[in-house]
């Protein structure tokens, strides 16, 4: 049985990944940030070989010591994030959500590279639609997300020769818990809708689809990539 860690996986869009994953029958190890959050996710039961644990991208020392435990992994997939809308512009917010979102990304590629290695395993990132154009509300995100985007193109032509695949997806709006006041304001969800020729927000299980196809051997030619997941939006 194939092991994936899904790096932010007990909720939004990693939790569709999760899901997914279950369903093709992997085995799962998710990770969150807190243990009301990890709770939550476990009493949900997706799948018995799906489980859960805390983990701070943030801490070198955690991460390292949350790889150390495994004896095989075959994929990993980056779904931590963080946004503050509004306070980006803030240096010290910034930082904090570089340090999470590109930073932290970073940190989990090279501490999973050796086990990926032995198992000519896969990686796929989260971008965004954000990567492609900026958010005037969210510099640090957009920043983080472009910098996610070119990451993933420069660690496919590193560990090309390792046998590791590096790609990325980039997803849109997605029905998640951070895009629900959104999503509840006419003001707002009115517009997106406008410009996404699907005429809908995604769905997390959506995202994992693709996800799970990146980690398979059936795009065994496929790396260096990032994929829209957006219905569009970035296409208008």
């Amino acid at each position: 049985m194939k092991h994936v860690a899904v790096i932010g996986g007990t909720r939004g869009i990693g939790a569709g990944v999760v899901k997914v994953l279950a369903d093709r029958k992997w085995r799962v190890t998710a990770t969150g940030v807190g243990e009301a959050e990890i709770e939550e996710f476990r009493s949900v039961q997706i799948a018995p070989d799906v489980t859960a644990t805390q983990l701070d991208v943030t801490d070198q020392a955690a991460v390292d010591a949350f790889f150390a435990e495994f004896d095989r992994l075959d994929g990993l997939v980056n779904c931590a994030g963080i946004l503050a809308r509004g306070r980006e512009y803030e240096i010290e917010t910034f930082i904090a959500v570089i340090d999470v979102n590109l930073t932290g990304t970073m940190r989990t590629c090279l501490a999973a590279h050796p086990l990926l290695a032995r198992s000519g395993g896969a990686i796929v990132n989260t971008a965004s639609m954000l990567s492609y154009f900026g958010g005037p509300l969210v510099p640090a995100y957009s920043a983080s997300k472009g910098g996610v985007a070119q990451l993933t193109k420069a660690l496919a032509g590193r560990w090309a020769a390792d046998g590791v695949r590096v790609n990325a997806v980039a997803p849109g709006w997605i029905e998640t818990e951070m895009t629900e006041q959104l999503r509840a304001d006419p003001a707002r969800n009115g517009p997106i809708l406008g410009r996404t020729p699907l005429n809908r927000w995604g769905k997390t299980e959506e995202v994992g689809e693709l996800v799970a196809w990146l980690l398979s051997d059936a795009a065994g030619f496929v790396t260096g990539s990032v994929y829209p997941v957006d219905g569009g939006y970035a296409a208008m």
